[in-house]
């Protein structure tokens, strides 16, 4: 079966999460990823998860768990970006390419001569997408500020969000930022690729970390600038600094309960709690939670779950990660999905959560070493004699 992008080719610049997941679900759903390594690999291929690599001695050089979870479904070359041989190889597989995708610091390419101004001469309908941490033009960038997910969530405000009272500013439990903005660099590339079908054109894509965080935050925002008045986080625990009691988790007697919109007063009736008829769900949050975490603190969680679905109010147990994974494979959900690895042998990763029914995506690739189909993919630009030279060269691993 075709996949939704057959015929869409991408030129991968990316490393880290921001590209690297965007073109991962593009590859996902069809199109041919070419992802462009330095000779060693990409940096994050030695990024430890908990202390570890993946991959046993002797077998391959081991690979980061986040590097394996972001790059299934693509072509790896391994290219000197300095040497001005491996720079033209590269000018010409971009002549074949519909799309290309860096998340360099801004410039970086350019000063490489590959780009937006070089990719476009040898195609003039490319397009060109940039993804970085400040954007290509603002002050921070300018500064050559870094930017990765913690710092951004700590300038934009959403770490400072997080937590109760008193706590100090709790950044989210994964790289939110970064995994928020490769979605909206894929929907930037994908309406890109819908524009040049339309009218023609090729054109620059530019997304960043800080734009994205700051637009996560849309909801809250226009509630500070429109109703004029500063959120503070709540000291028993409430959700979400903007929200009202009951919203947020509960301790039970065997784990905890996240209880979200729900009125007052319902909740505090089916928990047999007492005095907050005259309750203010808003000035009055910590203690209307103080009041109901006393109860719920008595019951066991799947027994308080069930009697509040049972009316109607909406509530989860709350599950750790591995308990979540647990369940998907023991339903044979196709949100985890296993790959041989040519090093390291089978390996489970998460799917695709695009679903199409005409062209759903397909496991094609597991991630690959770096370099793996280097002569695979120049052999499609350059003769043997070409690619030889360039091995000999060391522009090529």
């Amino acid at each position: 079966m075709p996949g939704a992008l057959d015929g869409i080719r991408i030129l991968d610049f990316t490393q880290m999460m921001l590209g690297p997941y965007a073109t991962q679900l593009l590859a996902d759903l069809g199109a041919d990823v070419i992802k462009v390594e330095r000779r060693e690999g990409e940096w994050e291929r030695r990024l430890e998860m908990m202390g570890e690599l993946v991959g046993a001695p002797g077998n391959g050089a081991p690979d980061s768990a986040a590097f394996l979870a972001m790059n299934r479904n693509k072509r790896s070359v391994a290219v000197d970006l300095k040497s001005p041989a491996g720079r033209d190889a590269l000018l010409r597989l971009a002549a074949t390419c519909d799309v290309v995708v860096e998340n360099f610091r801004p410039g970086v390419l350019a000063r490489l001569g590959l780009g937006y101004d070089e990719m476009r001469a040898v195609r003039p309908d490319i397009i060109y997408c940039s993804g970085s941490g400040w954007g290509q033009d603002t002050v921070f960038a300018k500064q050559g500020r870094p930017g990765q997910d913690l710092l951004i969530q700590a300038m934009s405000g959403l770490a400072a969000a997080g937590g109760r009272a008193g706590d100090p500013p709790t950044p989210a439990g994964t790289s939110i930022v970064d995994a928020s903005t490769a979605l909206t660099l894929s929907n930037g590339i994908l309406a890109a690729l819908v524009a040049r079908e339309r009218h023609g054109i090729g054109q620059r894509v530019e997304v960043d970390l800080y734009s994205t965080a700051i637009a996560l935050q849309c909801q809250e925002i226009s509630a500070m600038v429109n109703q004029h008045e500063q959120w503070h986080r709540s000291a028993a625990g409430v959700g979400q600094a903007w929200l009202s009691a009951p919203f947020g988790v509960y301790a039970t007697a065997d784990g905890h309960v996240a209880i979200a919109m729900a009125p007052v007063a319902e909740v505090a009736q089916l928990l047999g709690v007492t005095g907050l008829d005259d309750a203010d769900a808003w000035a009055d949050r910590d203690a209307i939670k103080t009041a109901l975490e006393a109860v719920t603190a008595l019951r066991p969680a799947d027994e308080l779950v069930d009697s509040l679905l049972a009316a109607g109010i909406w509530c989860a147990r709350v599950r750790t990660t591995a308990e979540a994974v647990d369940e998907l494979r023991d339903q044979g959900h196709d949100l985890v999905v296993t790959v041989d690895h040519p090093s390291h042998g089978r390996l489970e990763l998460i799917g695709c959560p695009v679903r199409l029914s005409g062209t759903p995506w397909q496991l094609r690739l597991p991630p690959p070493i770096a370099g793996q189909h280097t002569d695979e993919v120049l052999g499609e630009v350059l003769t043997g004699d070409e690619l030889a030279t360039l091995r000999a060269q060391g522009a090529v691993g």
